[in-house]
């Protein structure tokens, strides 16, 4: 049994036998863009009631400090102190565009939903996201695509200047080596400071200035840009 969902921002299917007892599933992600990397994964079964995202809402810090930087510490201790179980970096580093990693095995255990988070490079606070999904209890195999979220925490100036850290505006790294440098920024005039749907990057094709340090014919995606595979077994 398959089942389709598109986009991730619709994630509930009624059809689908929703929540119940303990399952092992088997997923797989593939990273579905152009040009841009996954910083390590963190995927998360827990119960109904727990959030690692929430779009309309404020980022927590925990979420700030992997949308901006890739940290998932501080959302695995969350998730971890509430009874929750977690599969950290399954694919033992970043994950480049076309790339998948698959078997990542998970018991659930009691837990009744599954979310997924992993930041965007080369940007500012992007970051995919799978929010709360409830774990069928039905075995079969289940196909979700994921949005990229923009967790509103910081301008998108698209300047890469190697920061990363709550509260320093820029962008850590394009991990392929395809950025630029001397970019002015660009200038963001949005006032959403909560967690929505990223509007996406600019950049230019200028290398060594322009406004932009993306480049517009590498780093720009349309959603979804990711695709998460479960299998119930």
């Amino acid at each position: 049994m398959a089942h389709k969902i598109l986009p991730a921002g619709a994630l509930l299917a009624a059809a689908l036998p929703f929540v119940g007892n303990a399952a092992e599933l088997d997923i797989s992600i593939t990273n579905l863009t152009h040009g841009n990397h996954f910083t390590p994964v963190l995927i998360a079964a827990h119960g109904a009631d727990m959030h690692l995202f929430q779009s309309g809402e404020m980022a927590t810090a925990a979420l700030q400090k992997m949308a901006e930087g890739g940290a998932i510490d501080e959302l695995v201790t969350l998730v971890e102190g509430a009874g929750g179980v977690t599969v950290q970096n399954p694919a033992a580093g970043l994950m480049a565009a076309g790339s998948s990693v698959s078997g990542v095995m998970m018991d659930s255990g009691s837990q009744t939903h599954l979310s997924v988070v992993a930041m965007v490079l080369p940007t500012n606070d992007a970051f995919i996201g799978l929010d709360s999904w409830p774990i069928p209890t039905e075995p079969g195999t289940y196909t979700l695509y994921l949005n990229a979220y923009d967790a509103g925490t910081e301008a998108n100036d698209e300047i890469i200047n190697g920061a990363g850290a709550p509260g320093q505006p820029g962008i850590p790294a394009a991990p392929g080596g395809d950025g630029g440098s001397n970019g002015t920024g660009v200038a963001d005039g949005s006032t959403n400071d909560k967690v929505h749907i990223h509007p996406g990057v600019l950049g230019d094709t200028d290398p060594n200035g322009g406004a932009s340090d993306l480049d517009s014919r590498i780093h720009r995606w349309l959603n979804p840009v990711a695709r998460v595979v479960v299998t119930v077994k």
